[in-house]
């Protein structure tokens, strides 16, 4: 009867077990605060996959409108050539040649 442990043992194990218990379930529960449920995790990519959405056409609205930009720039640029380069060189190369062919 030696080898079995007393009463006061028995309830000082008992004691350490139930605070070991304890001391894991507190382990646990802070993990858990840790941890997001998946309602709100599903709700978190839904938002976040909408902003990435917006952000490409965002994107691509920029590109348009940088594309809208440059063909504005070349309608300028051919505007300018046809109706004040042209003509302007319309009215000096006769006069050029003129007094080039004078000489």
């Amino acid at each position: 009867m030696a080898d079995e442990p007393s009463l006061g043992e028995l309830g000082r194990l008992i004691q350490a077990l139930r605070g070991d218990v304890r001391d894991d379930l507190a382990q646990v529960n802070a993990r858990l605060d840790r941890l997001v449920s998946a309602d709100v995790y599903a709700v978190e990519r839904s938002a976040m996959e909408k902003q990435i959405s917006d952000l490409g056409k965002a994107v691509e609205a920029i590109q348009q409108q940088r594309q809208q930009d440059a063909d504005r720039v070349t309608q300028t640029r051919r505007y300018l050539l046809a109706s004040v380069v042209m003509p302007l060189l319309g009215l000096v190369l006769p006069v050029v040649l003129f007094l080039a062919g004078s000489k």
